[in-house]
């Protein structure tokens, strides 16, 4: 891929949902850019589009209209398998709900993202290890979910996010299931990823959350609140 500055750039983006043969409009010509280590937040109350404009930057869902680009192409001129690639190789995904496989260890949680990538098995064992060591869990990586903390859980999604180097980590609500303490380390491991060079989106409706990130973008019924 093309190498630039830019890793996002959505224009007058605009999302139409249909309920039965009411037309609801989810964004209504939202426009936002995401450059290489920027450290972003998403606020805005439920329903203000939030999640909708994620799901599109992350190439998980598409626009009713408007334009897309990701890596200063346009998204629509992507097929299903390039995007499908996009979503592996270059965007990591980290959830309020963990989505870990309950009976799958740390370690090949963590290593799952690599089986579509053909990875030999001993570099994607090493891979997983050489990131479950990084975010401090080593003694923990041959545990399974249950047998693990709410941060620890949130550690091993987030070490998921990063095996693959992607370009950008979108973290929906990555404190949501967790107390106050927990939520604040987590949120010390995001500053250190984006301290090394990373891009990270954080989706929040917690202002102490995103008072991390460099640049807040608020959304309120599906646009863009400059107030």
């Amino acid at each position: 891929m093309k190498e630039n500055n830019s890793i996002c750039r959505a224009v007058d983006i605009r999302k139409t949902y249909m309920r039965g043969k009411v037309a609801v409009e989810a964004l209504c010509g939202v426009t936002v850019q995401i450059q290489r280590n920027d450290y972003i937040s998403i606020m805005g109350p439920s329903g203000s589009g939030k999640s909708t404009l994620v799901h599109i930057l992350s190439c998980l869902d598409s626009p009713t209209s408007g334009e897309y680009y990701f890596e200063d192409r346009l998204v629509s001129k992507y097929t299903d398998q390039e995007l499908a690639q996009i979503r592996n190789k270059y965007v990591g995904f980290v959830f309020q709900s963990f989505s870990l496989l309950p009976r799958s260890t740390a370690l090949d949680n963590v290593a799952l993202p690599l089986m579509y990538g053909g990875v030999r098995k001993k570099e994607k064992i090493e891979k997983a290890q050489d990131i479950l060591n990084k975010i401090g869990l080593g003694d923990r990586m041959h545990h399974r979910p249950n047998e693990m903390s709410g941060g620890e859980c949130q550690r091993v999604a987030i070490a998921r996010a990063l095996v693959n180097d992607p370009r950008i980590i979108f973290a929906d609500e990555p404190t949501g299931n967790l107390d106050s303490v927990t939520g604040a380390e987590i949120m010390e491991i995001f500053d250190k990823l984006v301290e090394e060079g990373n891009t990270i989106v954080l989706v929040t409706h917690d202002a102490n959350v995103a008072s991390h990130a460099t640049k807040i973008v608020k959304l309120k019924d599906g646009r863009i609140d400059d107030a």
